[in-house]
């Protein structure tokens, strides 16, 4: 007689079938699964009972085993990375060690191009350029190297730089001997996008494609472990950043935020207003955000000219002190010259002054209202799961995530809460890493 073979099924552990809800409920809480994955487990330990005498059983793998054993799923950025190699891979050309000279303004140009063109994360495959497509390949590319380096070589073509130094063009870089592909990760520093130096714009290639982000400093993960790097073939020439800053009008305050970004002139009200879309209503957004007009967008700043964007702008407007058509949302010379400086008055948490800027969701406190526990669950998509993540970061709860915090509530956002409400003193149930309304309240306050 033939042992019988079963198929063990890996489902999903949040299944609300009928069948799920009733077995979760009869059944021990370490068993899990789907009912009729159980089911094949016991009949499978039945048959070994009574047939082990005359047939060997077919050993079950173990379900849900982990990629990297010993590392949490979505602590780390999923980017492993090829080794040295010459440009189009191992069949290319070998050349020797040398550094060519570059600018800061090349450098990032390059970047640019990477990720004008998305090209797609591989640790195996190279693109036209000869360069592998992996975060390290993208650093070599960007440097202009010889060949393909990895994390843990570039540094040879670097000096260590402090925090403070920090300029576009310059690496962000994190190597773990140990395990070169837990963790080790190397990014462009595009430049800051807070005059705190909280934040800054990073270029990298990870999956599934080099893009640019705001990415709190160092990293998200691993951030006590990056190391600044400044190229060593760096030649003078442009920051490949925004133009010198202008002149301060004398009319205005002397109140500019130490740190302030470098001053894009006034492009025109032509780029502004219904209908517009270039990269100066992008640079508008971002700057209004760090201003404190993050709530009038749900999705974030992006190059088409929005109404969000216009209560964003009124609102700045109304928090100079503005009325009439000085406060239309509609940005001018005196407006942008404020943002771009980062001088004037930020808007206020709590809405500033009301008017056509729009109405504000409920608060208490300065505390923007709980929107319930139906927006933080499997498969949710929404702003609120957004303005979650961010807060996590900023209070120090962001290690979990790999990529930023998205409208997509996962695994790194539980995990985020989890830790949060752990922090307060909470066990058990109170901490389940899903957000009530005093996880809300306080995570805000």
């Amino acid at each position: 007689m033939e042992t019988p073979v079963f198929e063990e099924v890996d489902p999903a552990s949040d299944c609300d079938c009928p069948g799920c809800v009733h077995w979760r409920r009869v059944l021990p809480r370490s068993t899990g699964g789907h009912p009729a994955a159980t089911r094949a487990v016991i009949l499978a330990a039945a048959a070994t009972t009574a047939l082990g005498a005359f047939h060997a059983v077919p050993a079950f793998a173990a379900p849900h085993a982990p990629a990297r054993p010993g590392v949490p799923a979505g602590d780390e950025p999923d980017t492993p990375q090829g080794h040295k190699a010459p440009l189009h891979g191992p069949a290319g050309k070998p050349t020797g060690v040398r550094t060519p000279t570059t600018t800061r303004a090349d450098i990032i140009r390059r970047a640019k191009q990477w990720v004008a063109a998305r090209v797609p994360y591989s640790m195996s495959t190279y693109w036209s350029d000869g360069y592998r497509q992996d975060c390290s390949g993208f650093v070599s590319m960007a440097w202009s190297l010889p060949g393909n380096e990895w994390t843990g070589s570039l540094d040879k073509y670097g000096v260590r730089i402090a925090k403070d130094d920090l300029q576009p063009g310059d690496i962000l870089l994190f190597h773990n001997p140990a395990n070169p592909e837990q963790g080790s990760h190397v990014v462009i520093f595009g430049g800051w996008t807070d005059y705190t130096h909280t934040y800054y714009l990073a270029y990298e290639e990870t999956r599934p494609y080099a893009r640019k982000q705001d990415t709190p400093y160092a990293y998200w993960s691993n951030s006590d472990h990056y190391v600044a790097y400044r190229y060593k073939g760096l030649v003078a020439g442009t920051s490949g950043g925004e133009p010198d800053p202008a002149e301060p009008d004398p009319a205005e305050p002397d109140t500019a935020k130490p740190g302030a970004p470098d001053v894009t002139p006034f492009p025109g009200a032509a780029y502004f207003g219904p209908g517009a879309n270039n990269k100066y209503v992008t640079q508008l957004g971002r700057m209004l955000v760090e201003r404190g007009a993050g709530r009038y967008y749900t999705s974030g700043p992006g190059p088409r000219w929005t109404d969000a964007d216009r209560r964003a702008t009124q609102a700045f407007q109304q928090a100079q002190g503005w009325q009439g058509e000085a406060a239309d949302g509609l940005p001018g010379p005196q407006t942008w010259n404020l943002l771009v400086t980062g001088r004037g008055k930020d808007i206020e948490a709590g809405g500033g002054q009301t008017g056509a800027a729009g109405p504000q969701a409920p608060s208490s406190h300065g505390v923007p209202g709980y929107p319930g526990r139906a927006m933080f669950r499997p498969g949710a998509s929404n702003k609120y799961v957004t303005q979650l993540g961010g807060q996590l970061v900023k209070k120090g709860f962001g290690k979990y995530y790999t990529t930023g915090p998205g409208p997509r509530w996962g695994e790194p956002d539980r995990r985020g809460v989890e830790a949060f409400q752990r922090a307060q003193g909470w066990r058990g149930g109170a901490a389940d890493g899903y957000p009530g309304p005093e996880t809300w309240r306080r995570l805000f306050s």
